[in-house]
């Protein structure tokens, strides 16, 4: 199960942190030095993809040069996203690794990615008040 905490902090803006003792600022987009709810769901997507690509594209032997990726999203409604579109940037080291890595890549975003799937299902999302 997945599970962290968010709470507000001394100084008036919120964190998230889990188990293993990583934390991660959120606030808003005016201020510095903190994630968006929103660019956390893009971070999200990304993280999801890339730590699932990278891994699969080396056992097949083919260590990408360079993987990069930039997710995003413009907003269809005032609170709700339009389509989330994931772009790789990557350096591969022969055209069988291309092969390899849009493959991986394909797979990966249609089957693999827990947080893609959710998202393009449609997980429920319930609330609990004290």
């Amino acid at each position: 199960m997945a599970n962290v905490r968010v709470e507000r902090t001394e100084e008036g803006g919120f964190r998230a942190t889990n188990a293993r003792g990583a934390e991660v600022l959120i606030g808003g987009g005016d201020q510095d030095g903190v994630f968006t709810p929103v660019e956390l769901l893009l971070a999200a997507v990304g993280g999801c993809n890339i730590v699932t690509v990278e891994p699969l594209t080396a056992k097949r032997g083919h260590r990408l040069v360079r993987l990069e990726m930039s997710v995003q999203a413009e907003k269809a409604e005032p609170n709700k996203l339009g389509p989330v579109t994931i772009t790789y940037d990557v350096e591969l080291p022969s055209e069988q690794a291309d092969e390899v890595f849009r493959a991986v890549a394909g797979r990966v975003h249609e089957k693999y990615c827990t947080v893609s799937r959710s998202l393009q299902e449609g997980t429920e999302v319930r609330l609990e008040l004290p």
